[in-house]
């Protein structure tokens, strides 16, 4: 079957277009998904030079993301039938552990996510655990359901479970062009909370405040911190949402009030911070990590989408050819929302 690969670890000269053996199903609940559009994301990104915890077989299938046709079920496969259109949770766990059976799949000492610890979405067909899979919800097209899951239930979990966002409260999200930051602007308008985002691009301010931001900060030419302060009576946010990593962190940390949460799930910008004890013991700051979402989780967010209170935004749809384009528009940070590559027209 035709997949995009990465040969070997180096950059994004080393991804390919190829031939590769498909994948079979091996066990009762396994389904074979025939992949229609895969999405990118960060992770995909820093998995072409490399990642601590990854070891992947070349060529490496790329891609987290994807929706598609059920092709075959295994004799267990749940409610699963050939020609079902489903979109895909790429956040794979055993189901048997401690944690697992507290619902706290992420956390579970065998969690793989696709693209990452197993081969990817990026190719013609996947085989899957059936509770990773939810039905395309209707009027969902095929490039918005495959940019939807990986960031949407990333922002959800961070939102609700680990930072535990109110209505009224100030959220700060940095970064509001990505799929993180769209996603998390729509989860703090559905929660009822007062959204502040930043870009670098007005463009992408411009598309955050139709979507609900409250505040729209320019971070290249505005002090996020001093319009933070400005907004919130000089107190600052509640919760900040960061996911750029060295970058932002002196400056997440100053926006934040007394005893607000910082939630972080990503380190674009680098992945050491430093951290003065007494101001996090003085302001009472409670700081968080965030890694996907469970299966419940999962279930949540696509019955939003059912109600289409939360929905993707695509950026562009590229061919299964060109997706190497895709990632250099990712780098270079072009894109507003998801980037998609078709793989099977």
């Amino acid at each position: 079957m035709r997949a995009l690969t990465l040969t070997e670890i180096g950059g994004l000269d080393r991804l390919r277009v190829g031939e590769v053996p498909p994948p079979a199903i091996r066990g009762p609940d396994d389904v074979l998904v025939r992949i229609r559009c895969a999405a990118l994301n960060r992770l995909d990104l820093w998995m072409t030079g490399g990642l601590p915890n990854a070891t992947p077989t070349f060529p490496h299938v790329v891609g987290s993301d994807g929706a598609g046709v059920v092709e075959a079920v295994g004799h267990s496969g749940g409610p699963w039938r050939p020609g079902d259109r489903v979109l895909i949770n790429p956040g794979l766990s055993c189901g048997r552990c401690p944690a697992c059976e507290e619902g706290e799949d992420p956390l579970c000492s065998r969690y793989g996510i696709l693209g990452e610890h197993l081969p990817g979405t990026a190719a013609e067909l996947v085989v899957l655990p059936a509770a990773n899979l939810g039905q395309v919800p209707e009027g969902m097209s095929w490039p918005e359901a495959a940019g939807f899951t990986l960031v949407t239930l990333t922002a959800w979990r961070m939102l609700t479970r680990r930072a535990r966002l109110q209505p009224g409260e100030t959220v700060l999200i940095w970064g509001v062009g990505g799929g993180i930051g769209m996603a998390a602007l729509q989860i703090a308008v559905l929660l009822g909370a007062r959204p502040i985002v930043t870009s670098g691009s007005d463009a992408k301010l411009e598309t955050a405040t139709r979507l609900g931001a409250s505040v729209a900060v320019n971070h290249t030419s505005a002090d996020v911190v001093a319009a933070v302060r400005r907004e919130t009576a000089g107190r600052g946010a509640h919760v900040v949402v960061d996911c750029v990593g060295e970058a932002t962190w002196t400056d997440s940390l100053r926006a934040l009030r007394r005893g607000g949460r910082l939630v972080v799930c990503g380190a674009t910008t680098g992945p050491s911070v430093s951290l003065d004890l007494r101001r996090l013991f003085w302001h009472q700051w409670s700081i968080l990590g965030s890694t996907m979402g469970s299966r419940k989780e999962f279930a949540e967010i696509v019955r939003l989408a059912g109600e289409r209170k939360l929905w993707p935004v695509i950026d562009s749809v590229v061919p299964l050819a060109q997706g190497a384009a895709a990632y250099q528009r990712m780098q270079r940070g072009e894109q507003t929302g998801k980037l998609v590559i078709e793989v099977s027209p």
